[in-house]
């Protein structure tokens, strides 16, 4: 699969953009008292520093295997993600609390000013979110990202709707009511991150049909059984695959004929990247396809 890479200079963009939002919102807020445009520009704070973890992320992520690292640096990219969707949702979470709070001491909102800061933002989120598309279909660390500003985006049009009303009719609870609905999307975008990423860093098996792929190696000329299966991935693009057969007492140079149709047939059918292969003759014949011996000793 191609993954593409969002370039350093529309990181830069996508930054400076992030830094400007995040002054004019700040100064906008305190001018109108609105709650919601104040979180959005924190929010927009921790945008930046996203943006500038993952675009290390994805340069360190670039960097080739060496003797410390045969696998490279694929997961840094990984982390980033999850630290991004973990800042969001800790962004939501003091979105909340001020919200709250707000509700308890109400304020008057000046809805013009309101306006005018959530149109810019809009523009500017919307601007970012553009620059950051291309590569959010391709990597976790860059959707990570791009779902940090395409929210702040939708907040902003959130804002500008609240602050309409706000200009023809004073109604208190509206602009936190606002910030609660921003939290609560960003931390339901974010959830699905924090799953995946974890689900990779603590090396679960990817979503393979195991008895598929056990129908299909065993209707390979020379293999007699296949067992002990592990398969694991570095990131969301990289899929690792051992596994042992069980063939008959053949030359190496025999094996190396099966060994080509298993790797052909994993690769092209079922996008694994890097196979092991461990072939025996009777060991392990009568094992099942996952290793469970080690499960079962300690009860799980």
């Amino acid at each position: 699969m191609h993954q593409q890479n969002v370039t350093g200079k529309r990181f830069l963009a996508v930054t400076i953009l992030n830094i400007i939002i995040t002054v004019v919102e700040l100064i906008g807020g305190v001018i109108s008292g609105s709650l919601a445009l104040l979180s959005d520009a924190f929010h927009n704070f921790g945008d930046s520093a996203s943006i500038v973890i993952s675009y290390f992320a994805q340069v360190i992520g670039k960097r080739p295997e060496t003797s410390k690292q045969t696998y490279g640096y694929k997961r840094a990219e990984i982390l980033s993600a999850l630290l991004n969707a973990l800042l969001l949702v800790t962004i939501a979470i003091g979105l909340l609390v001020e919200a709250v709070k707000r509700f308890q001491h109400p304020t008057h909102i000046n809805g013009e000013v309101m306006l005018i800061v959530a149109v810019v933002g809009l523009i500017a989120n919307f601007a970012s979110a553009a620059l950051l598309h291309a590569g959010s279909h391709d990597s976790l660390n860059i959707k990570a990202t791009y779902l940090h500003v395409l929210s702040d985006a939708l907040s902003s049009l959130a804002v500008i709707v609240a602050a309409i009303i706000l200009i023809f009719v004073n109604i208190p609870w509206l602009d936190p009511l606002l910030t609660v609905a921003v939290a609560i999307y960003i931390a339901w975008e974010a959830w699905p991150i924090i799953k995946q990423t974890l689900h990779i860093l603590m090396q679960a098996a990817p979503q393979l049909d195991y008895d598929a792929i056990i129908h299909d190696l065993e209707q390979i000329d020379g293999v007699i059984g296949v067992h002990h299966i592990h398969a694991w991935s570095v990131d969301e693009h990289h899929v690792m695959f051992s596994l042992h057969i069980n063939c008959h007492d053949i030359k190496l140079s025999e094996a190396e004929v099966i060994y080509s149709k298993i790797e052909d047939l994993l690769r092209n059918k079922y996008n694994i990247c890097h196979i092991t292969i461990q072939a025996e003759c009777d060991r392990g014949r009568n094992e099942t396809m996952f290793d469970t011996v080690d499960d079962e000793k300690h009860g799980i």
